[in-house]
């Protein structure tokens, strides 16, 4: 019987049961697994090195006014002193003994001045005691090795902050810089195991587990303050198991490298606390300033317990709209101050009775100042044309008087709201800028009768016809010429016509309508006639008056015609101040500036303002033309000044163009000189000229901010000649009609031994003489 073929066996291994291969092969499993966490744990501790090495922060620049410099017999008033400490941020108190606060005295002030480094160097905290007599610093006193002074700075106030393309805002801060109150309020509110621990802390993790499923709900978090700031640096809010461990990792990662101070220092900078606008509040050193207008390092401990209070929900505990629920949590945080011992029970009881004291949070207001920021811009573009200086976090020093511009401000909108009312005008618009003559540098722009307003800036941009401001040029060209002309020169004053560039007739007219016959060269400019003017400007000749007016600082090409010397050409208020700003400068040219110095974000000076000034008219005719011009104010077409100013000298010229479209002013005092323009952007007649449109911003603007009178010393070869008026010849000073005005001597012709012409010093002073003389 044959046999039955057997099965054939496989040759392939029957199948493992897993779980039995798993027991087998567990060790190269763990290996794969360790192998993957550390290679996974050397990408993210690449990615940690990279971030905390370098920059971790991309912080906007950072814009500051102009320091306030305070020197021996520097004229200035208490109150200018205070207006600028209360921007600051400084507190009054009865006895100044903290950095930042200040005390009135019967004589003076005392400043515990902060620390800052500026332009020219880091200068440290200081007690200073300043005393003023009669209008001027008498005495400036180091209170510490009471050791007297020269001069002393405040620190600069901080404009704005240009941001960078993100939403995010923060001030940096060293933790050195950061009251211990602060850290130990940081540490026991959010971590207190944060010094024991290795970035992460099981038992805390499994507190909060219990404690959130105890109440049904997330009433307890169990991140360190490590892992918050991975959190916060690294990772997204995605709630993930995958995401709690890459944190986890990160922050064992991050306390094996860096120190708890490192650690600690950059969570202080990251942790957000709040909204400003569409920006975020990153950091205690930015939220310091947001919510209380001051340096971190000057909080008291109420204040620090707000800040740390809000850590948790900077929404649901925001200060300004929910005041009431975040007392009661900065009261949770100086109560466990109190319980470990960090306050005494009279420390805890007092800053619990204390109101939140915010402040408004205007000083991180973006926006501020945009016509001035608008020109800060500009500059920083040439400033910053090397790609290398364009670092995260510069500081940027203008030249920015803060209370001034608030003032020019003022004027403008008070000034603006008077015309319209009073002129029943719609859409009137306005600009204003205020210079420092000696130094060109810009105090203050308004390009808006808005001075809140974005967008086009009439103070750099609006070219308008400029009228009569044109003829202070003209005058300067001729007294230049000292062998032909002087104060005392007659001029025609008859009609005339001429043949402008079109072929057609031009017969200029004075404002009155009237002709004189004949006048002088000082009345001609002081009255501000039409005629007399345009004769002397053809004398004199068009392309040379052109070029005065480059030589002044204006180099914007102009079409020349004879209507040009009646002001037919275009500039914009910042060139007519430019041209102004030679002629007060006594003809010393000096670029107008707004940017005076760059610093990088560790106070390494990459730029300087270094322009010098160069003498570009003639001293002494200058000096003659400003004595015309301070004759302007007192009995010419600005005359209201004196009027409204009295023995406060100053100097200036109106500007009125046809049928009243555009009013001009530009005008200087022993300081500063401001040039003011109002008009319509459709170039509609307004029905102002320029005395009783523009000129009215130059005084409300004065009148807000204490004048200096002007002085001006004449220089050597300048003297008080005595001239016939109407032939223009030298005199006697007793004989009739004799006018005397300043003259430059050597120019003169030899005196006459007649009637005719005398050269000597007048028996009494003359009003110039005491305002200009040695």
């Amino acid at each position: 019987m044959p046999k039955k073929p057997q099965k054939k066996q496989s040759s392939l291994p029957s199948k493992l049961n897993p779980f039995r291969w798993l027991m087998r092969h567990w060790w190269r499993l763990l290996i794969i697994i360790a192998a993957v966490i550390a290679a996974y744990g050397v990408y993210l501790d690449a990615q940690i090195v990279k971030q905390f090495s370098g920059n971790k922060w991309q912080v906007p620049a950072q814009i500051f006014a102009r320091p306030m410099h305070l020197e021996l017999k520097q004229e200035i008033t208490i109150k200018e002193i205070v207006e600028e400490l209360e921007l600051l941020g400084y507190r009054k108190v009865r006895h100044a003994d903290d950095t930042g606060e200040y005390q009135l005295k019967a004589t003076g002030v005392r400043i515990q001045r902060r620390a800052f480094h500026f332009p020219h160097g880091q200068e440290s905290e200081i007690s200073v005691d300043i005393t003023l007599a009669n209008g001027r610093i008498s005495s400036l006193r180091n209170l510490k090795n009471n050791r007297a002074l020269d001069e002393i700075y405040l620190e600069p106030w901080l404009v704005t902050r240009l941001m960078s393309s993100g939403r995010e805002d923060r001030m940096l801060v060293n933790l050195k810089g950061v009251p211990p109150s602060l850290i130990k309020a940081l540490v026991l509110v959010e971590d207190k195991d944060f010094y024991q621990h290795y970035g992460i802390a099981p038992l805390s993790i499994l507190r909060a587990l219990i404690a959130n499923v105890s109440a049904g709900r997330a009433v307890q978090g169990g991140s360190t303050l490590t892992q918050q700031l991975v959190k916060n640096l690294f990772l997204t809010n995605e709630k993930s198991l995958v995401r709690k461990a890459k944190e986890a990792l990160m922050a064992l990662i991050i306390d094996a490298r860096y120190s708890k101070d490192e650690i600690i220092e950059a969570y202080l900078n990251e942790v957000f606390l709040g909204q400003n606008g569409n920006t975020g509040v990153h950091g205690f050193g930015l939220a310091s300033l947001f919510y209380f207008d001051r340096p971190i390092a000057e909080l008291n401990v109420s204040e620090i317990a707000t800040l740390v209070g809000i850590i948790k929900g900077p929404s649901y505990y925001n200060p300004r709209r929910h005041p009431e629920r975040v007392t009661e949590r900065r009261n949770l945080v100086l109560r466990i101050l109190f319980e470990n011992n960090e306050l005494q029970r009279n420390e805890y009881e007092y800053a619990i009775n204390q109101p939140l004291n915010l402040a408004s949070g205007a000083s991180l207001k973006s926006g501020k100042h945009p016509a001035f920021m608008n020109l800060v811009r500009r500059e920083l573009k040439t400033v910053l044309a090397d790609p290398n200086m364009r670092e995260s976090g510069l500081k940027v020093f203008t030249t920015l008087d803060s209370v001034a511009q608030r003032k020019a401000e003022e004027a403008v909108i008070a000034g603006v709201a008077a015309q319209q009312k009073r002129m029943k005008l719609t859409q009137l618009q306005s600009a204003m800028v205020v210079t420092d003559i000696k130094s060109g540098e810009v105090r203050s722009i308004v390009g808006d009768a808005n001075p809140q307003y974005q967008g086009f800036n009439r103070a750099l941009d609006a070219k308008r016809a400029i009228g009569s401001l044109i003829k202070p040029t003209i005058y300067l060209t001729a007294l230049e010429r000292a062998a032909q002309y002087n104060l005392a020169t007659p001029l025609t004053d008859e009609a005339i016509k001429l043949k402008s560039t079109y072929g057609k007739m031009w017969e200029p007219k004075n404002a009155d309508k009237k002709f004189r016959g004949q006048v002088t060269l000082v009345d001609a400019l002081t009255q501000s006639l039409n005629v007399p003017t345009v004769n002397l400007g053809m004398e004199v000749g068009l392309d040379d008056i052109a070029s005065t007016i480059r030589r002044l600082g204006v180099n914007e090409p102009i079409d020349i015609y004879p209507a040009m010397t009646l002001g037919a050409v275009n500039f914009s208020p910042m060139q007519v101040n430019q041209m102004y700003q030679t002629i007060a400068n006594n003809g010393r040219y000096i670029p107008l500036h707004a940017v005076t110095a760059v610093l990088s974000p560790k106070d390494k000076p990459l730029w300087k303002f270094s322009a010098r000034g160069e003498q570009r008219a003639d001293l002494k005719a200058t000096y003659l033309l400003n004595y015309a011009l301070h004759k302007v104010t007192r009995e010419g077409t600005a005359k209201q000044i004196r009027k409204t100013f009295g023995d406060i000298n100053m100097a200036g010229k109106t500007g009125t163009t046809d049928d009243y479209r555009d009013s001009w002013f530009s005008g200087f005092d022993n300081n500063i000189l401001v040039t003011t323009w109002m008009g319509k952007d459709n170039n509609e007649p307004i029905n102002l000229s320029g005395a009783t449109g523009a000129m009215q911003l130059f005084i409300g603007y004065q009148k807000l901010q204490q004048p200096k009178s002007l002085v001006r010393r004449y220089p050597k070869g300048l003297g008080i000649a005595h001239f016939d008026e109407e032939s223009g010849a030298l005199s006697r000073p007793g004989c009739a009609n004799t006018i005397s005005v300043p003259a430059i001597l050597d120019a003169l012709p030899p005196v006459p031994k007649t009637c005719n012409g005398e050269i000597r010093g007048p028996l009494k002073k003359s009003l110039w003489e005491r305002l200009f003389g040695n």
